[in-house]
C-alpha cells in the first residue's frame, strides 16, 4: 500500500546508515521490522515466567529462604 508521509531526513540517514539500506523504502520497512521484532521478544519475555529470572522456585519458601541470605 503506498502512503504518503513527511520523513525526517536527518533521522532517516542515520536510520539507513544503523540498518545498511539504500533506500528510503527499505529504510522505513527494516525500521518497522525491528521495532516490530523487539516488541515480539518483549512480550515473549514478559509472558515466559522464567524469561526475567522467576520460575517455580518463586514459590518454595525452603528456596526463598536460602536466596535471602
Amino acid at each position: 500500500m503506498k502512503t504518503m508521509i513527511d520523513l525526517n531526513d536527518e533521522a532517516l540517514a542515520l536510520a539507513a546508515k544503523e540498518l545498511g539500506t539504500a533506500t528510503k523504502k527499505d529504510t522505513v520497512n527494516a525500521a518497522l521490522e525491528f521495532v516490530a521484532e523487539r516488541r515480539r521478544r518483549i512480550e515473549q519475555v514478559l509472558n515466559d515466567p522464567y524469561g526475567i529470572g522467576v520460575g517455580a522456585d518463586i514459590g518454595d519458601p525452603e528456596v526463598m529462604n536460602r536466596a535471602r541470605r
